[in-house]
């Protein structure tokens, strides 16, 4: 068992090394740099710049390096705790992301819970009642949660709310909160207005996974073992519970690794369309201004939650299926 976590231990810091090695190459791949996008913007709005001033800031932030020296640069500040200064928020890369990084990992672990509260017992019920009225009707919502965008939801709901209530439910914080400092009263608020983005970004996720959980444990209840258990007379609810679900669980539980960076990353308009103070509307902001510090941070944070996000897995399958711990043992 030991040699089987060391050897995923290697294998997530290589995958880290490797995805901050594409992530720097893919923001360098653009024409030009920060300062070209930088000086594009400041003759939209016919301000000029002379050029010394543009070989300055490139000095500056070391633009006029090779790619190498730059990634070294990059790598090595990273290591001493010091992820750049943003060229476009022209802050420390950690003030920037702030608070918002904690807003992303509350609203994404808010989105996780939801997700599968719903998708577990739904598919469970699709698979027992095949072909049932509710199981029509749960698959017709899910394949509506599969087609319609998120950020569509998010509007047709910012609509109805100041339509019939006359209320804007976008943001996590009501307005006498937004500005204030951490109190047990804004900690209630965030988890007041926490459901309904958690739900929205939650949705199409959930579809998916109601749709493998049910196809799994169809496939499960369909085997030998079942029908055995159920002739030697063992209650349908045990049966179901401690041997089908559990073996139908393993590709549920193997799709955290995905699901925390497809939450966060799928969420960048559903964060504009909410006013979502989360790291989306950043990375986006950063990717088209070419900040190579502040993107590849927040790209870095995302390959982190594959890594941690398929970490988890493991230990959840681990945990649900003999076999695998059965395996680890032998192997070590």
């Amino acid at each position: 068992m030991f040699a089987y976590f060391a050897r995923r231990g290697v294998l997530a810091i290589f995958t880290l090394w490797a995805v901050t090695v594409l992530s720097f190459i893919i923001i360098q791949l653009p024409p030009g740099d920060f300062v070209d996008a930088y000086m594009a913007q400041l003759a939209v709005m016919e301000t000029d710049v002379s050029e010394q001033q543009m070989e300055a800031m490139r000095r500056q932030y070391a633009l006029d390096r090779p790619i190498h020296e730059q990634y070294l640069r990059w790598m090595g500040n990273m290591f001493r705790g010091n992820f750049g200064t943003s060229m476009l928020w022209k802050q420390s890369v950690l003030d920037v992301i702030g608070d918002r990084l904690a807003m992303t990992v509350v609203v994404s672990l808010g989105a996780v819970l939801l997700t599968w509260a719903i998708a577990l017992p739904i598919g469970i019920y699709s698979a027992v009642r095949q072909y049932s009225i509710g199981d029509y009707a749960f698959t017709f919502v899910g394949f509506i949660g599969l087609g319609v965008p998120n950020f569509l939801l998010a509007l047709l709901l910012m609509y109805l709310g100041f339509v019939l209530y006359d209320a804007n439910i976008g943001g996590l914080f009501s307005p006498e909160y937004q500005l204030e400092p951490w109190s047990w009263g804004k900690v209630r608020d965030l988890l007041y207005h926490l459901p309904l983005p958690a739900l929205i970004i939650a949705l199409s996720g959930t579809a998916e996974l109601i749709r493998i959980m049910r196809a799994n444990l169809l496939d499960e209840l369909r085997k030998p073992y079942v029908i055995t258990a159920r002739a030697m007379g063992l209650s349908e609810r045990r049966l179901i519970l401690k041997y089908p679900v559990r073996v139908a669980l393993n590709p549920f539980v193997s799709t955290i690794g995905y699901l925390l960076p497809y939450i966060l990353s799928g969420s960048v308009i559903v964060s504009f369309v909410l006013s979502l103070p989360t790291l989306g509307p950043i990375l986006l902001g950063s990717l088209i201004a070419q900040d190579m510090f502040l993107a590849g941070t927040i790209i870095l944070m995302l390959g982190s939650l594959t890594v941690i996000g398929t970490f988890i897995s493991d230990l959840l399958l681990m945990w649900i299926d003999p076999r695998i711990r059965f395996g680890m043992v032998q192997e070590g």
